[in-house]
């Protein structure tokens, strides 16, 4: 072949990369602002430390979202490609409608977000992401293994949730919300989560031997 012959056999794959680039750039800029959104979350002080600070349960409703951004679900977690993402608060509901307001028209990917308050551990699994109220304390352990073998993320904010089995806890901490993830839990619930989430979280492995006393 002559050589202005590989040069035109090179220009579709040259022009290929050129309209690929925005494409790159843009799920790259998007990584960012996730990122940046929950670098401000982790760094924004909650409400009592100053007079225009959201209130503690919209910020943790702004997290509850976020973390799902930062997880990749198996397709066996949903129903369908566009079924709903489910977030079940099990409990006592802390937040009221706060969350119900911050998640309306929201999606994780191409599943729309909807907020449902489970009456137990059962009714909870149709969801995709669980967070279990601290009324709940005193049989943690119990509802925690009641969740094995499903691709849920169990999330919570009584203290050493996460040691006890949960797959993130949130904690307070001088007026600003950190988190622990437990990889083991992630892990057993087959649930991938991103090396960016990780990297702001304090990380626990505790298997379930871990939630008995």
């Amino acid at each position: 072949m002559s050589a202005a012959g590989k040069i035109r056999r090179n220009l579709p794959n040259r022009e290929q990369g050129r309209q690929d680039l925005p494409v790159r750039r843009a799920f790259s800029t998007s990584w960012a602002l996730l990122l940046l959104t929950l670098v401000l979350l982790v760094t924004a002080p909650v409400a009592g430390a100053q007079a225009h600070s959201p209130s503690e349960y919209q910020v943790k409703a702004a997290f509850l979202f976020n973390f799902a951004k930062f997880i990749d679900w198996p397709p066996s977690a949903f129903a369908g490609p566009q079924s709903p993402f489910a977030i079940c608060i099990l409990g006592v509901d802390p937040f009221g409608k706060t969350i119900d307001n911050a998640l309306e028209g929201k999606a994780i990917g191409d599943h729309p977000v909807i907020v449902l308050r489970a009456k137990d551990a059962a009714d909870a699994r149709r969801c995709q992401m669980v967070f279990v109220s601290s009324s709940e304390k005193q049989h943690l352990a119990e509802l925690i293994a009641s969740f094995r073998g499903a691709n849920i993320l169990i999330v919570g904010e009584t203290e050493r949730f996460a040691d006890a089995g949960g797959t993130i806890e949130l904690m307070l901490d001088q007026n600003h919300i950190r988190f622990a993830i437990n990889t083991y839990a992630a892990e057993a619930a087959g649930l991938k989560i991103s090396s960016k989430l990780l990297a702001l979280a304090k990380i626990v492995r505790a298997g379930p031997e871990s939630g008995r006393n």
